[in-house]
């Protein structure tokens, strides 16, 4: 039975390298994995999914699927969605008509929140829909789990307003527990 999955984690929890893990793992069985992102995730080339180890793979932007026939998507085994806290809710409303009428398992993997501590519009939506909902855990520099993502300038300190998408990586980002996000500290 096909279910939508949503595996969510703050940056650097891996939830990428579980993407790509998941992709192989089809793909050495002979079957065939859809791998997505949205369009605007341009940070390591238009239609590439990388993760921070070194594993890539070649995708598709999210519209694609939109375009796709119903005997397009049913052609692949499982459609796998990164970076899904940047889909529409009803962009995550299709992914669940997929699941339910065409019998097709949706794997997404996001964040929970934005830079602020609040849910992205995406996130929100599958967290209020999919049947399995799965942390990806990481830690603060501290040792404690980290669920809040910290954005910060190039002085280290964290910025609490702005753009809720600026796209980054470790150069301006970084995880943290709920204790060092209020405080404001990326590092010891």
């Amino acid at each position: 039975m096909a279910k939508l999955y949503f595996r969510y984690g703050a940056m650097g929890s891996s939830k990428t390298a579980n993407i790509l893990m998941v992709r192989y793992n089809y793909l050495e069985k002979g079957l065939k994995p859809l791998l997505l992102k949205p369009s605007l995730d341009t940070r390591y080339g238009e239609k590439l999914v990388r993760s921070r180890m070194g594993l890539e793979a070649e995708c598709e932007h999210f519209d694609r699927l939109r375009e796709m026939s119903p005997e397009e998507i049913k052609a692949y085994d499982a459609v796998l969605v990164d970076e899904a806290q940047f889909l529409k809710p009803e962009d995550v409303d299709f992914l669940t008509d997929i699941v339910d009428e065409l019998s097709v398992p949706v794997l997404c993997y996001g964040l929970r929140t934005d830079f602020t501590g609040h849910l992205f519009d995406g996130s929100r939506r599958l967290f209020e829909v999919a049947e399995v909902i799965e942390e990806v855990p990481t830690v603060c520099w501290c040792g404690k789990r980290a669920n809040f993502n910290a954005r910060f300038d190039s002085e280290g300190n964290i910025l609490r307003s702005g753009e809720q998408v600026v796209m980054g990586d470790n150069d301006s980002y970084t995880s943290l527990c709920r204790k060092h996000y209020k405080q404001g500290k990326i590092r010891p």
